[in-house]
């Protein structure tokens, strides 16, 4: 009993600093510190430096700066505006039109990604001039955009399930063969809410385009080749067995930098921003887990994880009604937290509740993922939904919230068919 109200307590104090203004890694510091100290008195805190030491010292963890750099020398060599046009000239013949390019896209980059956020970014700084000339109802344009962004850490290589298999000790290769199926069944859910929408109203598709002859998109067509060699190579030297997942993000920089160079793209300019980038990215990530791998050692210190799950199983609810819990749960969380912020905040309650009631962490990473990705459209802090904002520079926001609403329909209709139908995520793992 005297876990779980610690548990509660630290869990309220923590959104209390969040809402005071604390970063979520300080936010998470402080939690620690005032728990610690508490119960174990301040002899504990002597404990951080093999804490961080320990967190820190983990091989896979190479992987996330590397693929955060993949990311950001393709997006740099120019192959997002060849890809986006590729894609064009055979979607845009379906009801919707370009509508569908930027689900396509964003499902696309979101292979080369593994950033929610960037592909949001990307997609709608090529998409969004392009379709409002074409008269595209701009809260179709504006949620398509930013539903299509949360792709990124579904489709693998993502970083969030880098994060996630590091915290759980869970296979990323299985996470990423997990994700696989999941994010193209989101990015087939979105077209159809599209071709739904515009059977119903036609004027969101905005003005019909002429179809280029064969000859032409068949020859455009190798503006995919970047992007789809790229992703079959890291993810096949993965799965047969040639590199590690840090050796294939490796080896997924590598040709990012040959192709930027091919593309006379490279230049020193470049390659610094890109550097920066990254750079700042990944110390904001890991700062991030070193104190939620810190929270979760006090959390176990003070017996948290065994009192929230000896609750769970006094309530007598089965592993399925769990999960709809933590669909309302992580709901309502998502309306209030940035979403790198709620997993790595959640998974060192969470996770021990999972693991009591039998349930398979490769599934639950792709469950959790999954919920992420509402959190990044759920206003008001959705951050895809700032993203796709700033990008469009001035109006009213609401219209973004609006545009989002059926893609937000299609998320949970996804993760009620995962739980449902568990092998649709753990079919692939399963078999390789």
């Amino acid at each position: 009993m005297i876990g779980a109200i610690g548990g509660l307590l630290g869990f309220g104090l923590l959104l209390v600093c969040m809402a005071a203004g604390l970063h979520v890694a300080t936010a998470m510091f402080v939690v620690s510190i005032v728990g610690g100290i508490v119960v174990m008195g301040p002899g504990i805190l002597a404990t951080f430096g093999s804490q961080l030491w320990s967190t820190l010292n983990n091989y896979i963890l190479t992987a996330i700066p590397l693929f955060i750099l993949m990311g950001e020398l393709l997006l740099r060599s120019g192959v997002t505006d060849r890809m986006y046009s590729s894609l064009s000239d055979w979607l845009q013949r379906l009801p919707g039109g370009l509508l569908h390019t930027n689900i396509g896209a964003s499902a696309m980059f979101a292979a080369i990604s593994g950033s929610s956020v960037a592909t949001a970014a990307t997609i709608g700084s090529v998409a969004i001039p392009e379709l409002k000339q074409r008269g595209y109802n701009d809260r179709w344009v504006y949620g398509t955009i930013a539903a299509g962004g949360t792709l990124g850490i579904l489709i693998p290589p993502s970083v969030n399930l880098i994060i996630y298999g590091a915290m759980t000790d869970t296979s990323v290769g299985d996470l990423f063969l997990a994700g696989l199926i999941p994010g193209l069944v989101l990015a087939g859910l979105f077209m159809v809410a599209v071709i739904i929408a515009t059977v119903i109203a036609p004027k969101i598709a905005g003005q019909q385009e002429k179809t280029a002859p064969l000859s032409v998109r068949l020859a455009r067509l190798s503006g995919l080749l970047p992007p789809v060699g790229i992703f079959v190579v890291v993810l096949g030297t993965i799965y047969g067995g040639i590199a590690t997942p840090t050796e294939a993000a490796a080896i997924g920089v590598v040709l990012a930098l040959l192709l930027a160079v091919i593309n006379r793209s490279f230049s020193v300019a470049m390659l610094h921003g890109a550097f920066l980038a990254t750079i700042k990215m990944t110390a904001m990530i890991l700062l991030i887990m070193v104190a939620a791998f810190y929270l979760s050692f006090i959390a176990n210190v003070i017996g948290v994880p065994q009192a929230m799950s000896s609750l769970i199983a006094d309530l007598g609810i089965g592993p399925v009604e769990t999960l709809w819990l933590l669909v309302l749960f992580y709901l309502v969380l998502g309306c209030f937290l940035e979403t790198m912020s709620m997993m790595v905040a959640s998974i060192p309650i969470v996770f021990p509740i999972i693991s009591f009631l039998g349930i398979d962490p490769v599934w639950f990473g792709i469950f959790l993922v999954l919920m992420m990705e509402l959190a990044l459209i759920t206003p008001p802090v959705g951050m895809n939904l700032y993203v796709v904002q700033g990008i469009r520079g001035k109006g009213p926001i609401t219209d973004i919230f609006i545009g989002v609403a059926p893609f937000i329909g299609a998320l949970l209709l996804l993760v009620a068919v995962v739980i449902v139908f568990p092998g649709l995520v753990t079919f692939l793992p399963d078999r390789f």
